[in-house]
Formats: C-alpha cells, structure tokens, sequence
C-alpha cells in the first residue's frame, strides 16, 4: 500500500490579499490574456480603475477623466471629490474597504465588493494613487501590492480628484501589449451611457449627446439600417433598437450601472422576453419569437440598486430585483417596453410597417428551411459520432462554473498534418480543433439555405453552438489557423466571408482571429528563435552569430507537435479580426469577393508589388 501523506496544521495556510489574487487571479479578473481579446485581463484592470472614476460621475463629482496609455504604463485621472485623504492606502490594500458600501454615497454603482483597485495593485510591478481635496494632497506607491512609498498629506494648488497609475507585472501578464481598438470601445461605451461625460484618451476626446442611439449608430452603418434607430428613454432605463437589413441573428449590447454585461443576464432576458411580448400585442399576431428578433440590433441600460452579478468581473447579472421600491428587474422591463415601444410604433406606421414586412420574411425563410434543418442536424449528429472532425475539450463557454470558460479556443484548421499537429499540441481542457476538409465554398451572395446544405458549413456551425443564438457560443474564442502561403490565406479569406456573411456579430465582439505562426527557426546550439516575420529573422540571425541554421516553415504540419506547444501555448500569438464601422460588410464583401472589377485589379497589382518588393528584400 502507498504510504499516505500526513495532513496536519503545518498544511493549513492563510494567504494575506495579495498572495491569493496573484494565485488566483482568475476569480478577481477572468482570463490573463496578451491584450489581443477586449476580456483580458490587463482592460478589466483598466476598467476597474474607470469604474471608479465613473461612479464618481454619475455622483455628479467631476465631467471628464482623463486616460493615457503609454505602453504598458496606464494612467487614470478623474476630477471628482478625491478619496479621503488619510484612507488613501486602505482603499487600494486593505480587501473590503471603499466607500460603496454606503449606498446613499452611490446608489447605483458598480463596484460593491471593495476589490477592484485592490485586484490591480496586487497584480501590477507600479502602482500609484495620488488624492486631492481641499487644497491638500496624498500619495503612496507598491509594487505588487507591497507599499514603497507614502506621501504625508501636503498642501498642493492641484485640481481636486484621484490620480491612478499602474503597470500590470509581466510575471503575471506575459507579453502583452494595450490594442487602442478595444481600448476606445470600452471609453466610448462609457460614453454613450454617460451623456455630458467627456473622456479624454490620449488627446482624443470622447463624448457622447444621443446615449444609447449613438452606439448603434456606430456599431451597424446607416445603410444597413431597415429603419431610423427607435431610442427610448426612462427613469432607470434606456433602449435603442433596429433591424438590419442583411444580419441573420440577433445582436445586443447590454448594460447595468454603466457595465457592460457581455454575458447577458436576467436584464436581457427580460428585454428579448418583452420584445417579443409587445410586438406580438402591437400587431395581433402570435409571430414565433425566432421571427421577430430575427435581424434584431439593440442596445438596454437599466440601473439597479446594489446589483448581484455572476463573478467579479461582473459580465452577467444574476438580481431579479431593481432594488428600493421597484418592481422585479423583469416586470419594471416589459412596463417600460409594452409602453414606450407601443406608442412609437403607433406613432411612427412607416416603421411599424418595416417591422412587419421583416417578420414575416423572416417566418417565410425560416419554414422553407425547417426540412433542410433537420436534415443538417441528424447529419451533424453523425458526423461528431463517427468522424474526427472536431477534436473537443473539457471546457465549453457556456460552463459558467469553471473559471477557465473565457479561454475555451477552438482552432479551425485544413487538413490532417495540420490538425494533427494542433490535436496533439494543444490543451485539452480549454482547446478544441475542427479540420476542414479542402477550401470552404464562398459564401458571398447566398442565402442561409447553403449554411445548411454545405456540409463543411453546417458541420461548423453546429460546432460553434451557434445556429439559433450567438448567446449559445461554445467557444470564447474562434482561431483560423491555416499555412502561411497562398492556400493557406484563401482559406483564410473564404472562412472570415462566411462569418461576415452569416454571423458578423462573431466579429463585432471580437470572437474571431488569426493564428500567428513562426515562418522561420533559427537556431544554434545554444538557443532557438522562432521568428515571425523577416525583421525577426534579421535580428536572431544577429544575435545568434555566427551562422545559424535557418529553417523556413512552409506549413503548419511542417512543424512537429513539440514545437507546436510553443505556439499555441501562453506564448500564443494571435491577430483579433476588427471590422471599420465605416465600412459596410455588403460593400466590404462585394469589393473583395464579388464579380472581379477594375478597382479590385488594381488593388491586387498595386499590393502584390509591395509583397514582391518584401520577398526581393528578404532574399538580397
């Protein structure tokens, strides 16, 4: 028999603050990350910064804040009343202590719990708070979570506020780097719910004068709207809404307290429920819900007495109350629905009757595809039964018990050595690989019917969960990984088409990237550099002089599944797919995958010269 271990005392330990959120980092702020996902940790320490910031807003303490990023060093300074001076040190160390758990001081905040600058002092190199309030000022600095340094309370001529730097520590933070992209985002949905808040991010100013309207407008162009934004407005409560007019499935942007819940929650649910509960009143007809929201564009922001949210990262709401003498989060959402959309769409028949004309395509589309769709489903059940198409993990999305369900990752990759070497490299608790097989079809001009009929279609959709809601995604994050070579980018570009085509709201919530491989080893006996573009080759051949051996990848089953693991690993490189809201996905799609035009040509020639020019230079 084994020898048991002994369990005494001296097992037992007690981890001060910031011991158990560098452990465990995970519960203060969901998944680590390099910054190439808007949920990585290194924005939800920005945002929790901010958060405090905007609590101080809406308090109606300071109208702008201003945010730099200088990179990796970030700064937040606000012009509100200042934290208190001698419990500068207490509210950024000292784990269930702030002002918010007097609710008269913020009624409607977002951070209750006391962590927030906690988490980020614990797990940044540099942290710094400075207050200032009546003519006096108080500073003190740490490094991870140990104070270095404290500043007495001094007389300053300062604007009053409080000032936060920090530096999130590249122990716990590896190779990461700030993407302006979501950064901006996240600014200008702060925004967009805060109406007369200016946030200054780098110089560039932000603000918003229509709230929700606004962030609408800048996440679907006019042109693809079926009718003017509907933007209503109440105590508590604020809706924009409209259709697209190319957009299969529904897309929300939700919000309490001035946080954007990702997750959903019992707000959205009660709005989805409310939608479909007064548009059927509105017209007298008991239209299938799948019909109305079919299309659907929406933004909701309610603002709730001391919310409960699902973790502390607090992207799903989990109160069914609004708190003080308010009804049920859902009964207070389908009053303010029933009335206020009701009356606009009395008030306005054109759109009213926009509405229904959608519907009632979408309940046409949807039974001329109920056959096809049983067919696809039955196929799909066989194919995960008897192929090995789709090589799953442990962990799925929707699994809101396990921690690690915003890394769930499936990688979509062509052919056997390929996936082979992915399958056998990767984690199998948070990743999954599909293997297609051969190019995909482009899906530029047709119809959902093909998503059903095209069997490498169908069976990628039913991998992704995601046939009837984007809710029900199974993986965080989708990751194209093909060859870097012509092949390898027209599947490549064939695959971003259907998810243009079908699901764009894949992309506008930043589900979808590219997988960044090494085309190059270079290597000695002493050490190898894997590099991933020819500025990289040219420095490894520099350092790892003198004549290294040099081993150009031409494919991804080129490289073996122990080398893989680098790659796919923390050291995971990954390029996030955006869309410009400038551009429309109709006029994106025509451009590149439509009828071949002169404009096209042209661009292909005037960009096929500057990649000529690069491979003239790396072979020189």
């Amino acid at each position: 028999m084994a020898e048991q271990s002994n369990y005494t005392e001296d097992n037992i330990r007690s981890l001060d603050w910031k011991e158990h959120i560098r452990m465990r980092p995970g519960m203060y702020i969901g998944k680590l990350g390099d910054g190439s996902s808007p949920d990585d940790g290194i924005y939800i320490l920005l945002k929790e910064v901010l958060d405090n910031s905007i609590d101080e807003y809406v308090m109606g303490a300071g109208k702008t804040i201003d945010v730099a990023i200088q990179g990796t060093k970030v700064s937040v300074r606000d012009y509100g009343r200042g934290i208190p001076l001698g419990k500068v040190v207490d509210v950024v160390s000292k784990m269930n202590t702030g002002g918010k758990y007097d609710s008269k001081a913020f009624k409607k905040s977002v951070g209750l719990n006391g962590v927030g600058t906690k988490a980020v002092n614990a797990l940044s190199s540099f942290f710094k708070v400075e207050s200032t309030r009546e003519n006096k000022s108080a500073s003190a600095e740490f490094e991870q979570g140990n104070l270095t340094n404290q500043d007495l309370i001094d007389d300053t001529s300062r604007r009053k506020g409080t000032k936060v730097s920090f530096i999130p520590d590249e122990i716990i933070f590896k190779n990461y780097k700030y993407r302006n992209e979501y950064v901006i985002k996240m600014l200008k949905n702060y925004v967009y719910l805060n109406t007369g808040l200016t946030i200054i991010f780098n110089g560039e100013k932000y603000f918003s004068d229509n709230g929700l309207k606004d962030l609408l407008a800048e996440n679907i162009n006019e042109s693809d709207m079926l009718y003017p934004i509907i933007h209503l407005k109440g105590n508590d409560i604020e809706v924009a809404l409209t259709h697209s007019k190319t957009q299969y499935s529904e897309e929300y942007h939700s919000f309490v307290n001035g946080q954007n819940t990702t997750q959903g929650g019992t707000h959205l649910a009660a709005y989805r429920e409310a939608l479909v509960k007064t548009i059927r009143e509105f017209y007298g007809k008991n239209y299938d819900s799948s019909d109305i929201r079919k299309s659907v564009v929406s933004a909701v922001s309610i603002k709730v007495m001391e919310p409960v949210f699902e973790s502390q990262t607090k992207t799903k709401l989990g109160s069914t109350d609004m708190g003080g003498n308010l009804p049920t989060v859902r009964t207070y959402i389908n009053d303010f629905v029933k009335t206020y959309l009701d009356n606009y769409l009395h008030k306005n028949p054109e759109t009213a009757e926009k509405i229904q004309r959608k519907i009632m395509q979408a309940e046409h589309e949807r039974k001329e595809l109920s056959g096809i769709r049983k067919l696809a489903k039955d196929r799909a059940k066989k194919a995960s039964l008897h192929n090995k198409k789709l090589r799953d993990c442990r962990v799925h999305f929707g699994d809101t018990k396990n921690e690690r369900n915003l890394e769930s990752t499936l990688f979509i990759t062509e052919g056997d050595s390929a996936s082979g070497s992915i399958t056998k490299s990767r984690d199998v608790n948070t990743q999954a690989v599909f293997s297609l097989k051969g190019k995909p079809l482009n899906s530029y001009g047709l119809s959902k019917k093909i998503v059903y009929e095209n069997e490498e279609f169908n069976l990628l959709q039913a991998a992704l969960n995601i046939e009837e809601s984007i809710e029900d995604l199974r993986y965080n994050n989708i990751v194209i990984a093909t060859d870097a070579d012509v092949d390898g980018m027209h599947i490549r570009l064939l695959l971003i088409t259907f998810f243009l085509q079908f699901f764009p709201e894949l992309i506008k919530e930043g589900h979808l990237y590219i997988l960044q491989t090494p085309l190059f080893r270079v290597r000695n006996k002493k050490e190898t550099i894997y590099c991933y573009s020819e500025q990289e080759r040219r420095d490894a051949l520099e350092k790892l002089k003198p004549k290294p051996e040099i081993t150009r990848f031409k494919g991804l089953g080129e490289i073996s599944p122990d080398e893989f693991r680098n790659f796919i690993g923390e050291s995971i490189r990954l390029d996030p797919i955006m869309l410009d809201k400038d551009l429309s996905i109709e006029e994106l799609l025509e451009f590149y995958m439509g009828k071949n035009t002169p404009d096209r040509q042209e661009f292909i020639i005037n960009n096929l010269k500057v990649e000529l020019d690069v491979v003239e230079e790396a072979q020189l």
